[in-house]
């Protein structure tokens, strides 16, 4: 993932966004980087990318992290979506 790719879709929050976030602001825990844009407060696909993120800043002072690409992102974000409709449908009936 390039920094300019978007890590939460719902709020349009970049992984540059998310990065200087964390180097600039130091958060103690990475529910915190609901500060950036409000970044995993949407559908949650993005949550444990996140904790990536905060993770390598915070143990190592990296901002580094593996990261699938933008494609596969998406796809995995879009049946992430798909199972979760499904799920809350089911639990409706």
């Amino acid at each position: 993932m390039e920094p300019d790719d978007e890590l939460c879709l719902c709020f349009h929050v970049t992984k540059r966004k998310v990065v200087n976030y964390l180097r600039v602001n130091r958060p103690k825990r990475a529910a915190q980087l609901s500060e950036c844009f409000g970044a995993g407060t949407g559908c949650g696909w993005c949550r444990p990318f996140l904790e990536r993120l905060f993770e390598a800043a915070a143990a190592r002072g990296e901002t580094e992290a593996e990261l699938p690409s933008p494609t596969e992102y998406s796809r995995q974000r879009a049946a992430y979506l798909a199972a979760r409709k499904t799920a809350q449908s089911e639990s409706e009936r």
